[in-house]
């Protein structure tokens, strides 16, 4: 079928946006911390029956201690650290706008990839850069009286946005060095779906230390009460299940598909394209009305993630 790494990327944006938008519900009706440690527990079985039937082993089989301890330290980073701020960053400003601050996990991952991967930093990739910041301002920066500059959003909520994409970006970087080790693991009689299924046995390592990460949090917190609450919520575990179903399965399943059949960059540039695509929906569901300058904010920022990909 012609094309059809695009369509399959345009559903893996269609996919996260749901993700989203209930994760944004979820994190209003259960909190965060525990809509988290729902979602990364709900992934876990998933995983593990999609690896046992496709490998033989309902878990990460063949992982050796350099894997786990990159793999780890990514979804610490990524999981707890970002997905802690993201989930904040909904109760705080929404997801429209988390959505949009999202966009700074490529310029994260770039630079977290110079310095932990030696990767190159090029011009064309500080312009995105740019391009990327520049969007982000237009929609969160107004002017105020005697041409000052003024933020249209509380500064607690961008902040957990801007952690947000530090988190996403440079978890991704760590989770990419973990695979290496990973994959570099495997012996050579390794079944043979074993390749294919390896980004989906790293994720799996990644959300069982999120989900013991956010636990100890909660924990810490003597907050482990709320999760007894939670599952006995019939609509908050709906919502936390949709948002997984969306995400960590069927979002990043066909994610690793649509690179099959299409150049890495084009998938990469249309399956970021969920801060365009939930403003509608959120717009919709939440009766807010869309501002000009928010639209022209988001397009430059994907005119920015665009630019990293496709340069």
């Amino acid at each position: 079928m012609q094309h059809l790494g695009e369509i399959i990327s345009l559903i893996v944006a269609a996919s996260w946006t749901v993700t989203a938008l209930f994760a944004d519900k979820a994190s209003h009706r259960l909190g965060s911390m525990t809509a988290n440690v729902l979602r990364l527990t709900m992934a876990v079985v998933f995983l593990a029956l999609l690896l046992w039937v496709t490998i033989g082993h309902p878990y990460p089989v063949f992982a050796d201690g350099q894997a786990w301890m990159w793999l780890a330290l990514s979804a610490l980073v990524g999981y707890v650290f970002g997905d802690w701020c993201l989930f904040n960053c909904y109760l705080s400003i929404g997801a429209r706008f988390g959505q949009l601050l999202m966009t700074l996990a490529p310029p994260m991952a770039a630079i977290a990839g110079w310095i932990l991967l030696g990767e190159s930093l090029s011009w064309k990739s500080l312009i995105a850069m740019v391009v990327t910041l520049t969007g982000i301002g237009i929609s969160i920066l107004s002017r105020g009286e005697g041409h000052t500059v003024k933020l249209t959003l509380p500064l607690k909520g961008i902040l957990l946005g801007v952690g947000a994409g530090v988190g996403q970006g440079v978890g991704l970087v760590l989770s990419k060095i973990g695979m290496t080790h990973y994959a570099a693991a495997l012996p050579a009689d390794v079944p043979a779906a074993m390749g294919t299924m390896l980004p989906f046995a790293s994720t799996m390592i990644r959300a069982v230390v999120g989900s013991l990460g956010f636990l100890a949090l909660m924990a810490f917190q003597k907050d482990l009460g709320r999760l007894k609450t939670a599952v006995h919520d019939p609509i908050g575990m709906r919502y936390a299940l949709i948002m997984t179903f969306f995400g960590p399965v069927l979002g990043v399943s066909l994610s690793l598909m649509a690179v099959e059949y299409t150049n890495a960059g084009i998938a990469s540039t249309l399956m970021a394209l969920t801060p365009v695509l939930i403003l509608l929906p959120y717009a919709f569901i939440y009766k807010q009305k869309i501002r000009p300058r928010e639209i022209l904010g988001v397009t430059v920022s994907m005119i920015g993630v665009a630019l990293f990909f496709l340069l």
